[in-house]
C-alpha cells in the first residue's frame, strides 16, 4: 500500500435552504427602507423649498410609524420563527395604509409617487396566492380612487404648475424618479424572489426523487430481510448433507476437493448472514465504534483486497493527515464497497484509489480504465435501479446513493476524457444528525 498525499479535485456544494416568505419579508424590509429614504429626501427637499407647504408634522407621524414597525419587523427577522402568508399580507397593507396617509397630505393622486402601489401588487404576485395578490390589488385600486378626490392639494406638485422662470417642472421630474425607483425596485427584488421559488422547485423535485429512491431502498432492504431469514434453513440442510456427502466418500480424493469447497462456499454465506444480523443489531442499539480515519480506510482496502484477490490496485492513502477519529455507520462502509466493486468490475487492473481527509471531510478518488459511463445510463444512477454489466441486478449504486445522502455525502461520477470513470466520495466525518436519524 503506497502512502503518498494526492491532491483532489472534489469540489464542495454549498447546499441552499428553501425560499420561505421570511427571507421574502427581509427582502421587503429593504425596500421599505429605501422608500423610507427616499420619501425623507422629498421632505427636506420641500422643506427646503419655501414656496411648497406640507404639512410635515401629519406625514411625519406616518413615517415615524412606518419606520416603526420596519424597526420592529427587522428584530422580528432575526428570531427563528416562520412568517406566515398572512403575517406578509399584513406589512404589505401596512405600507398601503401609511403611504395612504404621507400621499393624502401631499396633493393625493397629483403626487408623482402615488403610482408606487404598483410594487406592492407586483411583491404579492410573486410570493403571495391569487386571494392575497386580488386584496392587495383591490385596496391599492380604492385607495388611489379616493386620492383622486379626497386629499390636501399640493398646487406646486399639478402637473401644469410651473414656478415662474423656472422651467423645472416638480410632477414630471416627480414622475420621472418615481418610474426610476420602482423599475429599480421590481427589477431586482422581483427577480430575485423568482429565482428563490425556481430553486425552492428544484429543491422540492430532488425530495420528490430522493423520496421515490428510498421507497425503492425500502423495498429491497424488505426482501433482503426476507431472504436473509429463509436462506437460513438451505444452508443448514446444505451443511448437513455435505458433512454427510464427505463422510460417505472419504476413498474419493477428487470429489473431497470439491465437498471441502462446497463447505466453504456455504459457511461463507453463513458468515455474511451473521454479519448481516450483526450489523442489523448494531444500528439498533447505535453502538457505532470511534476509530481513527486512517485505519478505518486501511481495514476497509484489506477487507475488499481480500475479496477481490484478482484485482490489481494503486493506493495512495495519505500519512501525514490530520489525525482524526471517525463514526461510521455500518453501512458506509458497504457503500465504500460497492464503489470499489463497480470499479473492479469495469477494469481489474489499473485502477487508482486516492484518500485523504481534514478536520471536516473525508475523500475518495476511485479511477478505473473500464468502458466508463453510458450517457443514457448516466442519468439514471444513482435514481433508480439500472445496472451497466449484464450480470448486475442494478441496484448497488441505488443503495450507495441513498446511504452516502442519508449520512450527509456526496457521490459524483464521470467519464474520463480517455477511457475509464471516475468515482469521487465525499463524507463528513462529524455530521450532526445521522445519530439521531438511526435512533427513530
Amino acid at each position: 500500500m503506497n502512502s503518498n498525499n494526492p491532491k483532489s479535485d472534489t469540489t464542495n456544494r454549498a447546499p441552499f435552504t428553501l425560499a420561505d416568505h421570511g427571507q421574502h419579508l427581509g427582502y421587503w424590509v429593504i425596500i421599505r427602507t429605501l422608500v423610507l429614504i427616499c420619501l425623507g429626501i422629498a421632505a427636506l427637499f420641500c422643506l427646503w423649498r419655501d414656496s411648497i407647504n406640507l404639512p410635515f408634522t401629519e406625514i411625519l407621524i406616518a413615517l415615524v410609524i412606518l419606520t416603526s414597525v420596519n424597526l420592529l419587523t427587522f428584530s422580528r427577522l432575526r428570531q427563528k420563527l416562520p412568517v406566515t402568508d398572512i403575517e406578509f399580507f399584513i406589512q404589505l397593507l401596512i405600507d398601503l395604509a401609511c403611504l395612504s396617509a404621507v400621499f393624502y397630505f401631499s396633493g393625493g393622486a397629483n403626487n408623482p409617487f402615488v403610482s408606487y402601489f404598483l410594487v406592492p401588487i407586483c411583491i404579492s404576485a410573486a410570493t403571495l396566492n391569487s386571494r392575497y395578490t386580488l386584496s392587495i390589488t383591490t385596496i391599492s385600486i380604492i385607495s388611489y380612487s379616493i386620492l383622486l378626490f379626497f386629499n390636501i392639494p399640493l398646487p406646486a406638485l399639478a402637473p401644469h404648475q410651473h414656478h415662474g422662470g423656472d422651467s423645472l417642472n416638480l410632477h414630471a421630474l416627480g414622475m420621472w424618479l418615481n418610474f426610476f425607483i420602482s423599475a429599480g425596485l421590481i427589477t431586482y427584488f422581483v427577480v430575485k424572489m423568482a429565482r428563490d421559488l425556481r430553486l425552492q422547485e428544484a429543491q422540492l423535485n430532488r425530495w420528490r426523487e430522493d423520496q421515490l429512491r428510498d421507497e425503492q431502498v425500502m423495498a429491497v432492504a424488505t426482501l433482503a430481510a426476507g431472504t436473509a431469514h429463509e436462506l437460513g434453513t438451505p444452508l443448514s440442510s446444505m451443511k448437513l448433507l455435505l458433512n454427510e456427502l464427505r463422510d460417505e466418500y472419504q476413498s474419493n480424493t477428487h470429489l473431497q476437493k470439491d465437498l471441502v469447497l462446497l463447505q466453504d462456499q456455504v459457511a461463507h454465506c453463513s458468515t455474511i448472514l451473521r454479519n448481516l444480523i450483526a450489523t442489523a443489531e448494531q444500528t439498533k442499539d447505535g453502538q457505532v465504534a470511534k476509530e481513527p480515519v486512517d485505519n478505518y480506510c486501511k481495514n476497509l482496502l484489506e477487507n475488499w483486497q481480500l475479496m477481490r484477490p484478482d484485482v490489481t490496485a494503486q493506493i495512495h492513502l495519505a500519512n501525514n493527515q490530520v489525525s482524526v477519529e471517525c463514526q461510521f455507520h455500518p453501512t458506509i462502509a458497504q457503500a465504500i464497497l460497492n464503489l470499489l466493486n463497480n470499479a473492479a468490475d469495469a477494469s481489474p487492473t489499473n485502477i487508482q484509489i486516492d484518500i485523504h481527509w481534514d478536520k471536516q471531510q473525508l475523500y475518495w478518488t476511485i479511477t478505473d480504465e473500464g468502458p466508463g459511463i453510458n450517457k443514457e445510463v448516466q442519468a439514471h444512477l444513482g435514481k433508480s435501479v439500472v445496472s451497466t454489466k449484464n450480470k448486475g441486478m442494478g441496484i448497488g449504486l441505488l443503495l450507495t446513493q441513498t446511504t452516502i445522502n442519508r449520512y450527509g455525502g456526496e457521490v459524483r461520477l464521470y467519464n474520463r476524457a480517455i477511457r475509464g470513470a471516475i468515482t469521487e466520495l465525499v463524507l463528513p466525518l462529524k455530521p450532526p444528525s445521522v445519530a439521531s436519524n438511526h435512533d427513530e
